[in-house]
């Protein structure tokens, strides 16, 4: 049995995707906090699962005959580490065979932010006793779709990465490592996942330009500064912040790498620079 965790969400669901084309459905637990989001998943027979991150006894229910569990790290900030900390009890508890987390790039030697709660969360699985897989996700090409989309309306694309190369992909390349890993015969403990490319956010200005026809730079500003610019767009706290930290840690380096360790596992190369453009100006 696979249970995976925010079945519902964007990289989870692309996950249980994966998994019906490898998997019997019957063998395939979707564990969300609103069943009812997932009446399509029970529909092709994948068993649905009521598990909240803040409600250990759901987690229990869950995880019951679980072999092997995909933990999608929560997305409000702050509050992840408690929350994983509830998933991996409740998997020790249930026997869990494996349990795999995804994590961020270089978790260990990060220079993001975003970083200390994926690192609190790979000591506490170390601490756990529990088999356990790091899918260690370097950035999402779906990060940069608005300013994608920005850069092909308005000329402009704004950011504090500098000359800093990001080897990102998309969320199905991601989704398409972790299906891999999940039902690998001996699965590594981590695994450095990133795109098989990498670019500036000059170059991908300027891929902007190419597809749109209409001209685009980037320009580089100080952390603040891009954090202001996003506060004053409407994102919302605390990721103005975060995101902005997350291009300066690109700045140095914290977002690149050649390994191509994803392009292996998944046996294929990751989603172009071009492709992802071209995916962000037609969504």
């Amino acid at each position: 049995m696979i249970v995976v965790t925010g079945a519902t969400g964007a990289l989870g669901q692309l996950v249980v995707e994966g998994l019906l084309e490898k998997v019997p459905a019957a063998q395939i637990v979707a564990a969300v906090r609103d069943p009812a989001k997932a009446a399509h998943l029970a529909a092709r027979g994948v068993q649905v699962r009521r598990a909240d991150y803040e409600d250990p006894a759901s987690l229990d229910a869950a995880l019951v005959g679980a072999e092997r569990v995909l933990l999608v790290s929560a997305n409000v900030v702050g509050k992840r580490t408690a929350q994983h900390r509830a998933v991996i009890d409740a998997a020790k508890r249930a026997g869990v065979k494996l349990l795999a987390y995804t994590s961020i790039l270089r978790a260990d030697t990060s220079p993001l932010k975003l970083a200390e709660e994926h690192v609190a969360t790979e000591a506490a699985i170390r601490d756990s006793g529990l088999a356990y897989s790091f899918l260690r996700n370097g950035w999402y090409f779906e990060n940069f779709n608005s300013r994608i989309q920005g850069a092909a309306q308005r000329g402009d694309m704004v950011g504090s990465a500098g000359e800093g190369r990001i080897s990102a992909a998309a969320r199905a390349d991601y989704a398409a490592a972790a299906v891999a890993v999940l039902t690998a015969a001996t699965p590594q403990a981590v695994y450095e996942l990133a795109g098989s490319t990498s670019f500036t956010l000059a170059e991908l200005a300027a891929e902007a330009s190419r597809q749109s026809g209409k001209p685009a730079v980037y320009r580089n500003l100080p952390q603040a500064e891009f954090a202001a610019v996003l506060a004053g767009v409407g994102v919302p706290a605390p990721w103005p912040d975060l995101l902005a930290d997350s291009d300066a840690g690109a700045a140095r380096g914290g977002l690149f790498d050649d390994g191509k360790a994803m392009e292996k596992l998944i046996g294929r190369p990751t989603r172009s620079v071009a492709q992802a453009v071209e995916a962000a100006l037609s969504a």
